[in-house]
């Protein structure tokens, strides 16, 4: 099958971005209804070889550039074991980075030349997910050689809601490829224990990309009085607590997020006071604002706000809001840790955002430290949208 771009569109896909969407798109030869497709610029040009969904919007996602080198399982377990080797020297380079951890993310979409397909490692359990319809044809292998590298005793393989939907998975279609899991997978971070919900629990089941974040935050926390908006399952709390936080409150909108973060706690035997409240956090973080309470550190790890460019202003104003009203809250000289994970966000986007929260704060916020993604979310250059997420240690006067 060949698909041929139209005039100008093919841009992109020169300086090696591996996404085509349908707008792109002129007219489709010899359709075949394979999910690999041949993708040819306006002008004849052979340009590269992708996963291919007609019915996605996202309709081409490129993962050979070589004409010589066809998309199969070869081409897959030879990328599966470079991501893996990328992680492996790392850490070998960086040998205390592995200290008392055992979860990391093995295969990382776009950022691996395996757009569509993520894979973290929690302890001897590993979790997949496939944002790519295309992949099936291609998952029992890949699934297999993944089992073989690793030694895994289970492997979990799942999508989200808004992939299903885009792509038209199917619920039934991924249960075939999943080892049964009759319990959350327990590892370690930074020698404090967690549990991960592969099944239930957003991403693949915890948050690996906040890891070396929660370190860094938690070195601020002692003897001071934390708020963590957003916490999900209370890692940040954990490494709070660790660090010798006089007191923690945890605001999040799900219940059985703040039962697992109460079992974290309760895992690692934490000293410190903690609290959860089941809350809508803007609307909990005014009533604060009313009844004058502080706080001596404010950890903001929201949602992904932004979701499209049509959206974008929408949710900047959603982040400056939630930044003012932390800023409200602080004790002078207190911190904030804030962060985003919308890749359409720049670095720029959000350090003018925190300087008009702090405008309208009629506060002073510096940024002492910007945060960003560990060393197994690797950014590729080519694709912008790896680099998605950003956070900021600010000082508050």
């Amino acid at each position: 099958m060949i698909v041929h771009l139209k005039p100008g569109r093919d841009r992109s896909l020169r300086r090696r971005h591996p996404w085509i969407f349908s707008g792109a798109i002129a007219h489709v030869e010899d359709d075949d209804a394979a999910p690999i497709a041949e993708v040819v610029g306006s002008d004849g040009t052979w340009l590269g070889r992708g996963l291919w969904n007609p019915k996605a919007e996202l309709a081409i996602r490129v993962l050979s550039w070589n004409r010589d080198t066809p998309v199969n399982s070869a081409l897959i377990t030879s990328r599966l074991d470079q991501a893996i080797r990328r992680r492996e020297e790392w850490l070998a380079a960086h040998p205390e980075a592995d200290g008392n951890t055992n979860a990391w993310r093995l295969v990382f979409s776009e950022a691996d030349d395996l757009s569509g397909l993520i894979v973290d490692r929690y302890a001897d359990v590993l979790s997949v997910k496939v944002m790519a319809r295309a992949w099936l044809p291609l998952l029992s292998a890949a699934l297999a050689h993944l089992r073989s590298r690793t030694g895994a005793r289970a492997i979990h393989v799942t999508t989200d809601t808004d992939a299903a939907r885009r792509e038209h998975i199917g619920p039934d279609s991924l249960a075939a490829f999943s080892d049964p899991l009759s319990e959350p997978v327990c590892f370690q971070e930074k020698g404090l224990r967690f549990e991960a919900d592969p099944i239930g629990g957003q991403k693949t089941g915890f948050f690996l990309d906040q890891r070396e974040n929660r370190t860094r935050v938690a070195a601020l926390a002692k003897g001071r009085r934390v708020l963590s908006a957003y916490c999900y399952t209370g890692a940040f709390e954990v490494h709070a607590a660790r660090a010798g936080a006089v007191s923690i409150l945890g605001l999040d909108a799900s219940a059985p997020a703040l039962e697992r973060a109460r079992r974290h706690h309760e895992l690692n035997a934490t000293a410190a006071p903690v609290e959860y409240l089941r809350a809508d956090v803007p609307e909990t973080l005014r009533r604060f604002r009313d009844e004058k309470r502080t706080f001596d550190l404010i950890i903001l790890d929201p949602p992904r706000l932004v979701w499209s460019r049509a959206r974008k202003e929408q949710g900047m104003r959603a982040y400056k809001d939630i930044n003012w009203l932390a800023m409200r809250l602080l004790t002078p000289g207190g911190w904030l840790a804030t962060f985003s994970c919308s890749g359409l966000v720049s670095h720029e986007d959000f350090a003018t955002m925190i300087g008009w929260a702090a405008v309208d704060a009629g506060r002073q916020a510096h940024i002492v430290e910007w945060l960003g993604q560990p060393f197994d979310h690797p950014i590729l250059a080519t694709v912008p949208e790896t680099a998605y997420l950003k956070g900021a240690i600010c000082r508050v006067e």
